[in-house]
């Protein structure tokens, strides 16, 4: 189901109403060169070009403090940008206040007004904008439908559950068909369950309605979960730019490789590699499939290795021909109901290593000597 615009609302036209070049469903969004300055040792936002395609499901992810939520308010017109552009279906839109960039926005703490029923919450948008009554109701259940709260509607929110308050919240943030809808970690005050639930329904109706999504999270799951693409935030700047597999198996940098997942690191400071790599006195093969394009790597390299890559074993023979290899003695196992991770000690300074071997598997104990092997096309070679 799509929530139809046939009737657009009454009231003075915006920049970014008409339909993007390429016909998609939904608003290109595009950011050039954007910064927010504060005043303070660096900018929050220092430069930063991105832009999300029509339709598209986006997500900015970052730890606290690195920029993402910051960009998500210059985008809705919350902050006042300090250079560069934002433009929507390319209609610069940095100068115009929030009411006129027909954005939708869903928050955290739900923001509903207690003194209203669901579908007066729900429709208080299109009121404003001076919609009438019969196309106000077919909007207002059409949408419950959406949102699966049908028959809901003469409810207050103080007797709905908190998953069914932010239902009816993004509810109230698509029914005038914004431009594109911004969600400010608006699962992050759920449970664990409820916000599985609620990511799958959030990806459900962002397929239906086919508009353009920005997320913000801070939670690497929920980014693997729900985005087309991400953009990787770090202290003000955009790290890496992709979907989640190319994040995952491909990161550019160590800081996209320790933030999405767990990794076990070797450090090659400077030194130079080629077919080969070294690491406290191990040689290791270099498949140049695995070699980051990022211009650090030529200054600054580790190797990245994900758990679920790594096998170990007794006894070194049993290490395939080809395969790179590194001795290790077992820390501890942790049950992980679907498999289990063995938390190494590798190499001669015992660095932190994991591997991940199957759920039944209970061969290795605490204390145990093991070779820990991968193939070289399963590693990646990053700049750190």
């Amino acid at each position: 189901m799509t929530i139809s615009s046939k009737e657009a609302p009454a009231g003075p036209a915006t920049p970014v109403a008409s339909a993007p070049a390429s016909g998609r469903q939904g608003t290109q969004i595009r950011l050039a060169d954007v910064t927010k300055d504060y005043g303070l040792a660096a900018p929050a936002v220092d430069a930063i070009s991105l832009t999300i395609e029509p339709g598209e499901f986006m997500t900015l992810l970052g730890p606290s403090g690195s920029g993402k939520t910051t960009t998500l308010n210059l985008i809705a017109g919350f902050e006042t940008l300090t250079a560069g552009t934002i433009a929507l279906n390319g209609s610069d839109v940095g100068t115009l206040p929030p009411h006129k960039r027909n954005l939708g926005m869903l928050f955290q703490n739900y923001a509903l007004f207690p003194h209203l029923t669901v579908a007066q919450n729900v429709a208080y948008p299109l009121r404003e904008r001076k919609v009438g009554k019969a196309e106000i109701a077919r909007r207002v259940a059409e949408v419950l439908d959406l949102v699966q709260l049908p028959g809901r509607d003469g409810n207050y929110p103080s007797q709905l559950s908190g998953g069914q308050q932010q239902r009816v919240a993004l509810a109230r943030a698509i029914v005038f068909n914004p431009a594109a809808l911004l969600l400010d970690e608006p699962l992050g005050a759920l449970d664990r369950n409820l916000r599985g639930a609620l990511q799958m329904e959030i990806r459900r109706i962002h397929r239906e309605v086919g508009s353009t999504f920005v997320f913000v999270t801070h939670d690497q799951e929920e980014a693997m979960n729900l985005s087309d693409r991400i953009a990787l935030f770090n202290s003000g700047h955009i790290e890496q730019v992709g979907t989640p597999e190319e994040l995952y198996r491909r990161p550019d940098t160590l800081f996209t490789a320790r933030f999405l997942g767990d990794s076990n690191v070797f450090d090659l400071g400077s030194g130079s590699f080629g077919s080969t790599a070294s690491w406290e006195g191990n040689s290791w093969a270099v498949d140049p499939a695995t070699i980051s394009g990022h211009s650090g790597v030529s200054s600054h390299a580790a190797i990245v290795v994900r758990p679920e890559d790594v096998r170990i074993v007794s006894d070194p023979t049993a290490v395939p021909a080809g395969a790179n290899s590194v001795g290790a003695a077992v820390r501890d196992v942790e049950y992980m109901g679907s498999y289990r991770t063995v938390m190494l000690d590798v190499g001669q300074a015992g660095r932190l290593g994991r591997a991940r071997v199957d759920a039944l598997d209970s061969a290795f104990s605490i204390g145990d000597r093991v070779t820990a092997w991968w193939r070289p096309e399963r590693q990646r070679i990053v700049a750190a």
